[in-house]
């Protein structure tokens, strides 16, 4: 609904604030929660069943009130999902920093109604936790042995969110494009693999061609990883294939599933061998084989001292996983 409303004399403060609890009546954070909801999933569907749990037509609804406040459609409807127009593309943008902003504030406020407390949350790419926390671990408690440290195990677009709300110190993730605000310093590069059930006729094979998984049942790992999906996408482009998925995998445990129950195939980054069941394998790749890189994110605006203090320990930090897991970038 559109509220018109003129300004008289003096009154331009009066009228700002007028004029703010308008916006805020009409808009409200759901539908730039809703929004951003749909534009990433690109699919109204999608939104109202994996990451809302609401009706499908309650969430068209809530859009279109979003488009009529506004006053320009935002998002166009296709036979396959949804689209952002250029106007939505823009409006995305402010929409997610604001509700960044929110939700940093929340966070601020409930910090501060705690007691002081000496405290360190580090994210992991869900699976890496399992090669990098020992090493972590022992650094940070080298550097303070009296500390409270919490654990995050989330996908990469996460924790970079994480970071941006202040909800995490420094992550262990993919050098994610959206992240405002996020440093990142580079660990290592991970050669993509083949993952195939153990029985499957390519597992006899030393290294497998892309071409080969293209005329196979193909899960895609890339649903909620878009760095990883940009890498198997270019990948495949130069290869001239093109992975057809019957399937999209919400994680690496996911996947991991499907490849065993439907006997489908998949490429993924090495340090999956860590996580592999009995009933799965994996391959090197043939040719010039793709790889994808893993980071160390953390805010810029972050001040404390023993991030600080973790990151001039970096280096050592990767030397010392290099040494203790030598085979890690050895597929087997």
């Amino acid at each position: 609904m559109k509220v018109a409303h003129t300004c008289h004399g003096n009154q331009d403060f009066v009228c700002y604030i007028y004029t703010f609890k308008v916006w805020v009546a009409t808009v409200e954070l759901r539908h730039l929660r809703y929004f951003v909801a749909v534009a990433e999933e690109g699919s109204l569907t999608n939104a109202a069943e994996r990451r809302l749990h609401t009706a499908q037509p309650s969430l068209s609804r809530q859009i279109r009130d979003l488009e009529l406040e506004v006053g320009v459609p935002l998002l166009e409807r296709q036979a396959r999902g949804t689209a952002l127009t250029a106007a939505g593309r823009t409006f995305l943008d402010h929409a997610r920093l604001a509700l960044l902003q929110v939700d940093a504030a929340g966070e601020a406020a409930r910090r501060a109604a705690q007691p002081e407390k000496r405290a360190f949350t580090i994210g992991f790419l869900a699976g890496q936790e399992l090669v990098w926390l020992p090493e972590v671990l022992r650094i940070l408690r080298d550097e303070e042995s009296d500390i409270e440290i919490t654990l995050a195990s989330q996908s990469s677009p996460e924790l970079a969110g994480a970071l941006m709300r202040g909800k995490v110190d420094v992550a262990f993730l993919r050098r994610e494009k959206d992240a405002p605000g996020i440093a990142f310093r580079s660990l290592i590069r991970e050669p993509l693999v083949a993952v195939l059930p153990a029985d499957h006729r390519l597992a006899a094979q030393e290294a497998v061609r892309i071409q080969d998984l293209a005329e196979e049942t193909y899960i895609s790992p890339t649903r909620v990883a878009p760095a990883l999906k940009a890498v198997i996408e270019n990948y495949a482009a130069k290869s001239g294939v093109v992975l057809r998925p019957e399937y999209d995998a919400e994680n690496t445990s996911s996947v991991l599933s499907l490849v065993t129950s439907t006997g489908g195939v998949t490429l993924l980054p090495l340090y999956v061998k860590l996580m592999l069941p009995a009933s799965v394998v994996i391959r090197p790749l043939q040719g010039d084989v793709p790889t994808i890189e893993l980071v160390l994110g953390y805010s810029r605006s972050n001040t404390s001292a023993l991030l600080k203090r973790f990151l001039a320990r970096a280096d050592h930090l990767i030397a010392s996983v290099a040494k203790l897991d030598a085979h890690f970038m050895s597929a087997p």
